[in-house]
């Protein structure tokens, strides 16, 4: 049986939930060789995609700005850092609340970062693209059409097979006018906003829905039906269950198909600040990983969610497992995520050749310091993670 705390609740759970007051701690300087060395501060929070050619991409905070490099050697060497957010703006950059990146139809880029304000908790979700290459970014915009200084933040960013591009983000707007109607409002509401024309100009706001965790990050996915993407989320359902709910996302504003998407009755006043992952393979179908406590024991799961409830859910990796990320590639489904043995910090991955019935472990990497959360990539039929640790900097490790 898990250690529980004074409070009733298992301490792993306890220790989720606050994991975000330390992450922005363990952002420290690196100093690991990279390409053509340099000791910038840097955070570790980062993302990555490739482009049409097969380079890849990777953003994250280097010296309070939002930065692009690219390596063509799956980032054995990485170019000069390209400044990509305005001189002197804030930027967000712990735990699930990271700069994001995506890879339009035509190899342009696009970036996605929160501005922090003043206030506690507010935000902005800010945005900016580069159509040559990334030789130049234009003036960044503000995503959203609210501007007041309340949360609008942990962004999540996807560019769909029609190449419209969607941005989500945790909204406490609702909240705001139900505390001054007097009104009980639980939570945070999601928002969207689309851009159909590359990133010019972005619609919305449009709302998803209330009642949102509010500090998990955001998976989007797409199934293959153009135009529009899925949205996997932590909710909360009365009265007071921190399960998580799908919808589909369309270009016009318009969001179907909203439904509760697990099912672990998970009943806690706080939030873990551990968000989904979800991926559609080439059958259609769904999987998704998850953290979450069931039964009194809090842990990472995976299943297939769909609209009779979740098949084949089952836990992933060991009682440390933590901040998982799931992707199907053309014919195979892979998994990875963080575990911790005692001493260090544990990369494992999980392969599965039969739609998720059964996996196949593998350990990946290890390190003694901070490290980011895995993030998995795809360049054709081959999968790769992402890790960014202090000891050993970016790293792009393919999978077994």
């Amino acid at each position: 049986m898990a250690a529980m705390h004074r409070s009733g609740y298992p301490l792993r759970t306890l220790l989720i939930a606050l994991t975000a007051l330390t992450l922005a701690a363990s952002a420290s300087p690196s100093t690991a060789h990279e390409g053509h060395a340099h000791t910038a501060r840097t955070d570790l929070g980062a993302s990555a995609a490739f482009t049409a050619g097969g380079d890849l991409l990777a953003v994250r905070v280097e010296q309070g700005r939002v930065v692009l490099r690219r390596s063509s050697d799956l980032g054995q060497h990485w170019s000069v850092g390209m400044p990509v957010s305005p001189a002197g703006e804030a930027i967000s950059a712990e735990g699930e609340n990271r700069p994001k990146l995506a890879v339009g139809p035509g190899d342009e880029i696009y970036v996605s970062w929160t501005q922090p304000l003043a206030q506690p908790y507010a935000g902005m979700i800010r945005f900016t693209r580069s159509r040559d290459g990334g030789a130049h970014f234009e003036p960044a915009l503000t995503v959203h059409h609210d501007r007041q200084a309340i949360t609008h933040r942990f962004e999540s960013l996807f560019v769909d097979p029609a190449g419209n591009i969607f941005v989500a983000w945790i909204d406490k707007r609702d909240l705001v006018a139900a505390r001054t109607a007097n009104r009980a409002y639980t939570g945070a509401a999601l928002y969207f906003a689309v851009s159909t024309d590359g990133g010019g100009h972005f619609n919305g706001d449009h709302r998803v829905a209330d009642h949102s965790c509010e500090c998990c990050r955001i998976a989007l996915a797409s199934d293959g039906k153009t135009p529009g993407v899925l949205m996997f989320w932590r909710h909360i359902f009365p009265p007071n269950l921190r399960d998580h709910a799908l919808a589909r996302l369309h270009p016009d504003g318009s969001i179907t198909g909203f439904q509760r998407a697990t099912f672990d009755g998970w009943a806690i006043d706080a939030c873990p600040h551990h968000g989904p992952a979800l991926t559609v393979d080439q059958a259609g179908i769904r999987h998704a990983v998850w953290f979450s406590e069931r039964n009194g024991e809090g842990h990472v799961f995976y299943g297939r969610p769909g609209a009779d409830g979740v098949e084949g859910q089952q836990p992933v990796g060991d009682a440390s497992a933590e901040h998982a990320d799931i992707l199907a590639t053309q014919t195979t489904l892979y998994m990875a995520w963080k575990e911790f043995d005692g001493t260090h910090t544990v990369l494992q991955s999980a392969r599965s050749d039969d739609g998720g019935h059964t996996w196949a472990n593998a350990t990946l990497a290890r390190t003694d310091g901070a490290s980011d959360a895995p993030h998995l990539l795809a360049r054709g039929a081959n999968a790769y993670v992402l890790w960014n640790t202090l000891d050993q900097g970016l790293r792009i490790l393919p999978l077994p």
